[in-house]
């Protein structure tokens, strides 16, 4: 049921009938016929009724073919890994005679500003990123067709979700530190509470408590250099050698570059003393010294992706399944313990 107050969306609809949200699009946009059983249907409109749904303008709108505009939803673009997400979005929205608004929540992850008069009004649809999943409140875009990047399957808001293959990234991750002999690890958090870095906690821990005489400590830090800065040196500072980890894993490459320079503070050397991973495999992974291993995430593709189940919700057809694959690069910045 929706929350009281509040305009019942399709989803509520979707929970109500026991359906699928892509199944309710059909059915009240009477393209149901040869696709969703009789009785279905009949189960589908008897939601609305009860409901008091009313389709919004906006899809309204797309199936007059007016608008054609995906707004994609991002955390600031602090880094280019967003910027990716939205080349590959274009590049599948273009195709398709849609144009993509990219709107970075100005503080980051948090609530927004409506971009728009209204928002409703003016889109088909959004891809949002879980990072900036607090900003679809303020531009009601939880009540457009909604695809969810990085994002809990199990409890999206949206029609379909889209995400990194991240449980197998940590897991390459933590496999080629134990390889090397790795048995204490810090792991250097993210300070965001997004299911995506919920993730990576969850898999790094669950894989090292299969390994015997392994230890993990964790640390959190905003995703900055001079954040990370001062968390790692906080971690790794006033422990004798035989207690310090060998091996700090890192939510993000930004991370990692602050875990280098506190090493360096500490008077600890990169791979020599301590092995650093990152993930996302941004520029910056190449340009410090020794250079980052870290798992590489395909930013376009990602974007791809996203724009490509958008139009699947919009279509009524069953987005693809699966995750998208990612790829641990080995580079100079991890070794033997």
């Amino acid at each position: 049921m929706p929350r009281a107050g509040t305009r019942p969306t399709s989803r509520d609809v979707a929970r109500a009938a026991g359906v699928s949200q892509a199944a309710v699009s059909l059915v009240l946009g009477d393209k149901w016929r040869g696709r969703v059983a009789e009785a279905t249907a009949e189960r589908v409109r008897e939601a609305a009724r009860a409901l008091g749904y009313r389709p919004n303008l906006a899809a309204r709108n797309l199936r007059l073919g007016r608008t054609r505009t995906v707004l994609l939803v991002v955390p600031a673009l602090t880094t280019e890994f967003f910027a990716g997400v939205y080349t590959g979005a274009a590049r599948v929205a273009s195709r398709h005679g849609f144009g993509v608004v990219l709107y970075p929540s100005p503080e980051g992850i948090g609530p927004a500003r409506d971009p728009f008069a209204s928002a409703q009004a003016a889109l088909d649809g959004v891809i949002a990123s879980s990072m900036a999943a607090e900003a679809l409140t303020a531009i009601r875009g939880d009540q457009l067709p909604l695809v969810m990047l990085d994002s809990d399957p199990s409890g999206s808001v949206g029609a379909a979700t889209v995400n990194l293959d991240i449980v197998g990234g940590v897991r390459q991750v933590t496999e080629h530190l134990l390889a090397l002999g790795h048995r204490r690890f810090l792991h250097l958090a993210a300070d965001v509470a997004s299911w995506t870095f919920e993730v990576r906690a969850r898999e790094l821990a669950a894989r090292l408590r299969e390994v015997p005489g392994t230890s993990l400590r964790t640390a959190r830090a905003p995703i900055s250099i001079k954040g990370a800065e001062v968390s790692a040196e906080a971690a790794l500072s006033g422990r004798a050698a035989a207690d310090r980890p060998t091996a700090v894993v890192c939510d993000d490459d930004h991370l990692a570059a602050g875990t280098y320079k506190a090493a360096r503070r500490l008077g600890l050397r990169v791979p020599e003393d301590l092995s650093v991973t990152g993930l996302d495999d941004l520029a910056l992974a190449s340009a410090i010294d020794p250079e980052l291993t870290t798992v590489r995430l395909d930013a376009e593709l990602f974007g791809e992706r996203g724009m490509e189940a958008l139009l699947a919700v919009l279509e009524g057809r069953a987005p693809a399944a699966g995750d998208i694959p990612v790829e641990l690069v080995v580079r100079g910045s991890t070794g033997p313990a």
